[in-house]
């Protein structure tokens, strides 16, 4: 008798499934489904506007909030080309151009390679300003933060 139960059970829940795939079928036809992330839901085969370009506050000071955090760019570098044909940052952070730009000098770790030598010009390790330095925007975060500056774990 409890082997029959079984065998019902499961025959009941194989049919349950089909007919769950097969109502899957009908809600979303040709599979193309919704995504649903951070930004909000999407289908797959469509394209999403883009968000608004963030404000950037013009002359900001932005302070660290970690130890060892590479500086945040306080100004706009929409249209700043950053490749290997060209780097925008340069034509005012490199040493030769900064103190006629009013802007910050690069660090001289950007002028030191792998095995420690000095070089006379910037490592190309480093020469991708973007991969660590980013704009900081008045942007809305995505999700809850509780991160606590290094200031803060003095107290």
């Amino acid at each position: 008798m409890k082997k029959l139960l079984v065998a019902l059970f499961s025959i009941g829940a194989l049919s349950m499934g089909i007919f769950g795939l097969a109502q899957a079928e009908v809600d979303n036809p040709g599979g193309i489904g919704g995504l649903e992330s951070l930004r909000g839901s999407a289908e797959l085969e469509d394209t999403r506007p883009a968000d608004d370009f963030k404000k950037f506050p013009r002359e900001q000071i932005v302070d660290s909030s970690y130890v060892y955090q590479p500086p945040l760019i306080p100004h706009n570098i929409r249209g700043y080309e950053v490749s290997l044909n060209a780097n925008k940052c340069l034509a005012c952070h490199s040493w030769k151009n900064a103190k006629e730009m009013g802007a910050t000098k690069i660090s001289v770790t950007h002028y030191v390679n792998r095995e420690d030598a000095v070089l006379a010009d910037m490592s190309p390790r480093r020469y991708f300003c973007l991969q660590c330095h980013v704009p900081q925007a008045n942007a809305k975060p995505l999700i809850e933060n509780n991160f606590e500056r290094v200031d803060s774990l003095d107290k």
